[in-house]
């Protein structure tokens, strides 16, 4: 049992890092979380990790022992074992679950010639971070070293690696470069070393037999025809494929194509997918102004006052009055949207000699009032000089100046006298509207992405590029044909008083009409309030509807509010909820659920979850003013089962749960856990990223799961506290089932193919240390699977019988969208009821991974889910995993149907469902700190400053007790 200290020896650490009442000390309390040093040491890691992935039994982890806090720092920040001697698991063999049927692949087969390779690595000082000036500073190397080089022709990935196609002239040099910097006209010394590492052997065996781990970016093997695009990540961007569409405020979306070359069991690949990007639109900086504020013609806003309408324009809060100059020389418009919005931007003269400049700021005063000192000593202003000199009359003289250079010797550029540079990526976050026009270009159908791949192969070219053809490397223009199955879906269990007590789902949906929920909820206490314009009858006439429709589905709620609906302004959200909160209280009937009706206007929510969930205590629903009017039984239906969820009830479980008939899960008990760590949008530096994860709190069905979240450095992927909170999480399992977990499952979301080892190596290590300060050599064996959403491999039927109606493989997923779809109408029964499912060819050649196409087709092209096991104590078979992580799918608790991707935004990433309720908490949370963030219009929002060094981590507001018993963030 947890929370007994062994004898003559160290009591089991508790919350804090507080000693235990030795035998028969009480549980620890689930709401503290200790600090994850404070557990165990970490020294013993190096030498067991290498064991991980080949062990029949765990050894016995050792004796807990506080850690004082200097040794902690240092430790938590050691690397403790190289990444490249970390061994995952591998596969133990191949599924056979399931019909066959054959699909096509967006992976082109590599052949390479018997060539004698080289690699070298690269160090250049002082570091760099970029790799565009990485690559300059090689370009340069080569111009100016030709002789050592021996006229080969070398690949760079802009980091490390440097490969050539023969040995070079010395084994190890350095080399002087002078980089000029052709925007600040600014001479930088590089000083690049190069030691030669002979690896023959090992480069010849990553490309002909691909027993390499990773990937190799494109950037660092010949790519084809990418001189001259735009590099985005491992993607190029140019104009000859498509053009260019404006999605407003002076953004355009450019189309691209991503690679990678990638070992798998067919031998190298490269991987070739559709890519799109926003890209700062090449107009001068008055235009774009002009577009970023919907103000029109540029130079009639510059002569009028700013109106009413024009600030309704302006992204929120609202100009105050008092602000307004004449024309658009407003102080809060150039500090908040301009300033944030042009920051970093180069842009060239259109007037004289063509001189670029990086824009670092505004002028703190409006273009006709910046004087400086000129030749003969006389102060004369900008306008003067511009009429003088370039015989230029300024128009725009109202309006601000760029600013480039720094404060103490600051250059000031008249904006009509600036163009912006073209391929110049926008990275800061997109608004609603153009993430609405971005998706449009980025969803495209089956059959016209295929054929977007395919243009781009032969665009590419790449057997006539001279790098291809110093390596000897040519790649076939066809897509791969794979041997694929589909999954028959499992049988789902209602409540045996419906009509239909199990459902088996038709092409990853089902139809719940005539079933009741499997848990029906029992709510005694609710209210509803409404902030929108909905009169009472409507608001009181939606109410009664939803709780019909929950009465109707299994729960039992009482028909009568504690108050009637309570309306409420929407600028007084805080002030309502507490009222509400104050009143229940008064007459002793605590809230178990109160539904919020939103303002019409968008922009309260992170508000209204943050005062119910971590000062007030209430779990709330919010409901659509619009889907509020409809009222349809659609709508209705997926808010009753969100409603069951957060009141304790379950929707429905795997018939196979219940029977104990799931191997690995339901032969003793299980516990599954989710885990993902959100970070904060593109271009914010002072936001902290934010973890979560859930943890399945019943067994045998697995359906349930209570969430922790923590806040942690700014952008950092490993859970910082996944020991304290695991432990937290395991506690809580013990009180709910009264059994202690035999087998541990692990989902881990949003981990890249880099960081595999580091994430296994601390996160694994927080496993055993948060097992070991439970109970003394207790740990149970763990299966630890990476969960990637983001991926660039793409399935395609080659039988049109065996699509869904969007053209998309069985059952197909809506990828690059930001919309949760439910509640739609089974599809034709003339498709079948299985899921397509890969781990052949594509897959890795030696390790345990699949593909797995878990969610129905709406829009664009499927996108699978890649599921890679990094360590398997449990010894599962590719089919018990396979179907286990299949099953799993249908028992999401938002919706009737099997899910993949999250709908929070545009960039969810989730899977099965302990990876997606992990991504829903951690977003969620995000709201606690930042507000709302969907909310926030990129082209100069109103989000938290961006600052040159990461803030200092703020904690989380805790969330309440009752809150996160529940399941919260549904």
């Amino acid at each position: 049992m947890y929370g007994r200290g062994r004898r003559g020896g160290s009591p089991a650490p508790t919350q804090g890092g507080r000693r235990g009442r030795g035998r028969g000390a009480p549980l620890p309390s689930p709401m503290a979380s200790p600090e994850a040093g404070a557990i165990s040491s970490v020294s013993h890691l190096g030498g067991e990790m290498e064991r991980l992935s080949v062990q029949t039994e765990p050894p016995a982890p050792t004796q807990p022992a506080a850690i004082p806090a200097p040794q902690k720092q240092k430790q938590q920040q050691q690397q403790l074992v190289p990444a490249s001697s970390v061994k995952f698991a591998q596969r133990p063999d191949h599924g056979t679950v399931g019909s066959r049927c054959l699909i096509r692949a967006n992976h082109f087969l590599v052949e390479l010639a018997d060539r004698d390779l080289h690699h070298y690595d690269v160090s250049i000082t002082p570091e760099v971070a970029s790799r565009g000036v990485n690559r300059a500073i090689m370009r340069e190397l080569l111009a100016l070293n030709s002789t050592h080089f021996q006229s080969r022709k070398p690949a760079y990935d802009g980091r490390k690696g440097f490969y050539t196609a023969g040995p070079l002239t010395f084994t190890s040099k350095d080399f002087v470069v002078t980089l000029i910097d052709k925007d600040d006209q600014g001479s930088v010394n590089i000083v690049t070393l190069i030691s030669a590492q002979q690896k023959r052997e090992e480069i010849q065996s990553h490309y002909q037999v691909g027993i390499h781990n990773r990937p190799l970016s494109s950037q660092g093997v010949p790519a084809g025809k990418t001189k001259g695009c735009t590099i985005v990540g491992r993607s190029f961007f140019t104009a000859d494929l498509g053009g260019q569409n404006e999605i407003g405020n002076g953004i355009e979306c450019w189309k691209g194509f991503y690679q990678s070359l990638r070992p798998t069991q067919m031998g190298m690949s490269l991987n070739i997918d559709v890519s799109v990007a926003a890209f700062y639109e090449p107009i001068l900086a008055v235009d774009f102004v002009a577009k970023l504020l919907n103000l029109g013609d540029p130079i009639r806003a510059a002569t009028r006052p700013l109106s009413d309408s024009d600030r309704a324009k302006v992204p929120p809060p609202p100009l105050p009055r008092c602000c307004i100059v004449s024309g658009i020389h407003l102080r809060w418009l150039i500090d908040r949207v301009l300033k944030k919005a042009l920051r970093g931007v180069r842009v060239k003269v259109t007037h004289g000699e063509e001189k670029r400049y990086k824009i670092t700021g505004i002028s703190p005063s409006a273009t006709n009032q910046l004087r400086f000192a000129a030749e003969d000593g006389k102060q004369k202003s900008v306008v003067q000089y511009f009429l003088e000199k370039y015989n230029i009359r300024l128009r725009f003289a109202s309006w601000p100046a760029l600013q480039s250079g720094n404060d103490s010797r600051p250059i000031f550029l008249p904006m009509e006298c600036c163009k912006i540079i073209e391929g110049q990526r926008y990275s800061k976050k997109l608004n609603e509207k153009q993430v609405t026009a971005l998706l449009r270009e980025a969803c495209r159908r089956p059959v016209e992405r295929e054929h977007s791949i395919e243009q781009i192969v032969h665009f590419n070219d790449v057997e006539q590029d001279d790098l291809a053809k110093e390596f000897g490397i040519s790649v076939k223009k066809e897509l791969t044909c794979i041997d694929a199955r589909v999954l028959p879906p499992p049988v789902l269990k209602y409540h045996d008083l419906g009509k239909a007590r199990t459902v088996r789902p038709r092409v990853g949906q089902w139809n719940m009409i005539n079933a009741k929920l499997f848990n029906g909820a029992t709510v005694n206490f609710w209210m509803c309030v409404n902030f929108s314009s909905l009169g009472e009858q409507m608001a009181a006439s939606f109410c009664r509807a939803l709780v019909g429709m929950c009465n109707n589905k299994g729960m039992v709620i009482n028909p009568a509010p504690v108050f009637p609906i309570r309306s409420g302004y929407p600028n007084q959200l805080e002030k309502t909820l507490a009222e509400v909160h104050s009143m229940c209280n008064n007459e002793r009937k605590q809230l178990q659920i109160l539904i919020i009706i939103l303002p019409d206007v968008s922009g309260s929510y992170g508000t209204i979850k943050r005062v119910c969930e971590t000062e007030l205590g209430i779990v709330s629903q919010c409901c659509q003013p619009k889907q509020a009017r409809k009222c349809s039984p659609q709508y209705l239906e997926n808010v009753a089962l969100k409603i069951n969820v957060k009141a304790g009830g379950r929707n429905t479980v795997l018939e196979d749960a219940l029977n104990r008939r799931i191997p690995l899960l339901s032969d003793t008990p299980t516990i599954i856990f989710g885990a993902d760590v959100t970070h904060p949008q593109p271009g914010e530096d002072s936001s902290p990223s934010i973890a979560a994860i859930v943890a399945s709190m019943d067994w045998p069905e697995v359906t349930t799961y209570r969430g922790l979240v923590s806040a942690q450095k700014h952008r950092q992927e490993i859970i910082q506290d996944s020991a304290g909170m695991i432990r937290e999480l395991m506690i809580a399992f013990r009180r709910t089932t009264h059994q202690k977990p035999s087998r541990i499952i692990f989902y881990r979301d949003g981990v890249s193919e880099g960081q595999f080892s580091q994430v296994l190596l601390y996160e694994m290590d927080a496993i055993r240390k948060a097992c070991a300060s439970l109970e003394p050599n207790y740990l149970p064996p763990v299966t630890f699977i990476v969960v990637q959403k983001r991926h660039h491999t793409r399935l395609f039927a080659t039988n049109p019988n065996q699509t869904d109606k969007s053209g998309n493989i069985l059952p197909g997923s809506y990828d690059d969208c930001s919309v949760l779809f439910v509640g739609l109408e089974i599809l034709s029964d003339s498709l079948a009821n299985l899921r397509t499912v890969v781990d052949t060819k594509i897959c890795h050649p030696s390790e345990h991974d699949f593909y797995l196409c878990s969610h129905l087709g709406i829009q664009g092209t499927s996108r699978p889910v890649h599921y890679h096991v990094l360590c398997d104590m449990n010894k599962f078979t590719a089919d018990c995993l396979q179907t286990l992580t299949n099953n799993l799918c249908y028992t999401y608790a938002r919706c009737t149907r099997s899910v993949s991707v999250g709908s929070v935004s545009c960039y969810a990433e989730c899977a099965v469902p302990p990876a997606y309720y992990a991504h829903l908490a951690a977003f969620r949370a995000r709201y606690y700190i930042e507000g709302d963030i969907a909310s926030d219009s990129g082209g100069g929002g109103t989000g938290p400053p961006v600052r040159s060094e990461a803030a200092p981590v703020r904690p989380l507001p805790a969330i309440s007790p009752n809150v996160k018993n529940v399941m919260f963030y549904c």
